[in-house]
């Protein structure tokens, strides 16, 4: 017998533990080399684990458990060779080996294997992953495919496109109903992301001299600028022109005039920047993500569009790399997608500010001395005072304010 060990491998410099969230081969399985068994979660990104070697997979660690770089995860017995594992009763067949399966059928396999979200969505539904019917890439069962599957309790479930808070009905719905007079209660572990964004939010606040200015901004020369423009944005480009490359340009044009509200510190120095790296507040089923876009300053609006989109859906499918969360100097953060009015933003840490959007509200506002009723957005900017002066901070946000009301000079770059 010929045993090989499956070690936590060093994910990067900063990370010296994760959580096994959750085996994607079962114990006893036969694997081919690069196959993938497991992910683990980290601080910040969930991370498939391939196979090292080809055989049968022995679980050593649980689903949960946290393990330090270079545990023992698991051993693979190269014994059973590749011929084994393609006449092995426990092996699956892969998709590529149905050429008589029609089209529509090539992504819609039954028993795939769950996203993050969509094994927890199962778990807590009670719903055996291998009776539900991926719709992802290979057959991967999607945090849509489990919504399905848990509210209706079916093999066959059917996607539907949702808002957020469509999606949080959803999930609710699958919930035990609560009967009057009863008092139960439950607990859950903390999953490592959340645990981290908490130790996170509680850092910033104790470590920081925080503050937040307020100011509104008037969009309907942003809204004028998107009706007027859009189609021929989108007939060359190929994505919708949207608020927050708007007002991530904007923000960048000031924060290269304004290196305070761009810098950090660093013990006792303050480290500045001569470029941008906006980073983007993303909701995720397993907790917020701030990944960055990098040079903001020197990129097209399309450009920023699409590299935010394809960091959204990564985000959601727990797909995010290490290295795509590295680095941010400045944060936006956009609550009005949840109908938020007014909040005040955490900073992310060791960033100096944070802006944060709100809903766009129709409101009646004097204009030449009448009143008149305008799509009016409060703006907020969270700020390290120890790095800040409150009178930059101001002047940033009322520097954005003017750029986003007359969009023309954010083109013009004026």
């Amino acid at each position: 017998m010929s045993i090989v060990e499956m070690k936590v491998p060093v994910i990067g410099e900063s990370i010296s533990e994760v959580t096994l969230s959750q085996w994607l081969k079962k114990d006893g399985d036969i694997i081919n080399i690069d196959d993938p068994i497991c992910e683990f979660e980290s601080d910040k990104a969930t991370l498939e684990f391939p196979a090292e070697a080809a055989g049968k997979l022995i679980h050593v660690a649980k689903e949960g458990d946290d393990l330090t770089i270079g545990a023992l995860v698991a051993r693979i017995d190269t014994s059973f060779s590749a011929t084994s594992a393609s006449t092995a009763t426990i092996a699956e067949p892969k998709v590529e080996s149905k050429p008589e399966a029609p089209a529509s059928d090539v992504n819609s396999q039954p028993g795939g294997h769950p996203s993050p979200a969509a094994a927890k969505i199962l778990r807590e539904g009670e719903v055996n992953p291998s009776q539900v019917t991926g719709t992802g890439k290979d057959g991967r069962i999607t945090k849509e495919d489990a919504v399905q599957a848990t509210a209706n309790k079916t093999t066959v479930p059917t996607p539907q496109p949702s808002t957020p808070i469509e999606e949080s009905k959803s999930v609710s719905a699958t919930m035990t109903p609560i009967v009057a007079g009863e008092r139960n209660e439950r607990r859950e572990k903390m999953s490592r992301m959340r645990r981290t964004i908490a130790t996170r939010l509680v850092s910033a606040k104790n470590n920081t001299a925080m503050l937040t200015t307020f100011n509104e901004v008037d969009m309907s020369g942003i809204m004028a600028l998107r009706t007027k423009y859009q189609d021929q944005f989108v007939a060359k480009y190929g994505i919708k022109l949207g608020f927050m490359s708007i007002f991530a340009k904007a923000c960048a044009k000031v924060l290269l005039e304004m290196p305070d509200v761009n810098a950090f510190i660093d013990e006792n120095e303050i480290v500045y920047h001569d470029y941008v790296d906006v980073s983007f507040a993303i909701s995720t089923p397993t907790g917020l993500v701030v990944p960055p876009i990098h040079n903001v300053e020197s990129l097209g609006f399309h450009e920023i569009e699409q590299k935010l989109k394809d960091l959204a859906v990564k985000a959601r499918d727990g797909k995010l790399s290490i290295e795509e969360m590295k680095g941010g100097t400045f944060t936006i953060t956009n609550g009005g997608v949840f109908g938020s009015l007014l909040s005040t933003p955490i900073i992310n840490e060791p960033q100096s500010a944070i802006l944060g959007m709100h809903t766009i509200q129709d409101r009646p506002v004097a204009v030449g001395g009448q009143v008149v009723i305008k799509p009016m957005m409060y703006l907020a900017l969270s700020y390290d005072h120890r790095v800040i002066d409150g009178s930059t901070s101001v002047t940033f946000l009322v520097k954005v304010k003017e750029l986003l009301e007359d969009p023309t000079k954010l083109l013009l770059g004026v």
